[in-house]
């Protein structure tokens, strides 16, 4: 829950909204268990930067820049509500 949050928080619900339902499952459950491992393996071993830990910390920060580029790309591509024309008036008088 708290990737989820943290992502609307910092790249805008609104852009957000705008992103597949499955880009942003997916994003969000592989950061989710990236996390879980890299915690996982921290503390399995001896020292906690290890090389599990390492891997997992990468697959997360390759994760994130995704999730920031998915971002990115809703934010540049989000339809514009100033692009249409007004409607004329009619006078019926």
């Amino acid at each position: 829950m708290a990737v989820f949050e943290v992502w609307g928080q910092v790249a805008g619900q609104g852009h957000l909204d705008l992103a597949p339902w499955y880009s942003k499952l997916l994003l969000g459950v592989a950061l989710s268990l990236a996390t879980v491992k890299a915690t996982a393996a921290a503390v399995r071993r001896d020292k906690t930067w290890n090389a599990q830990t390492s891997k997992w910390l990468a697959v997360a920060l390759a994760l994130i820049a995704a999730m920031g580029i998915l971002s990115y790309y809703e934010h540049l591509h989000e339809p514009a509500d100033g692009d249409e024309e007004p409607a004329a008036r009619v006078d019926l008088s």
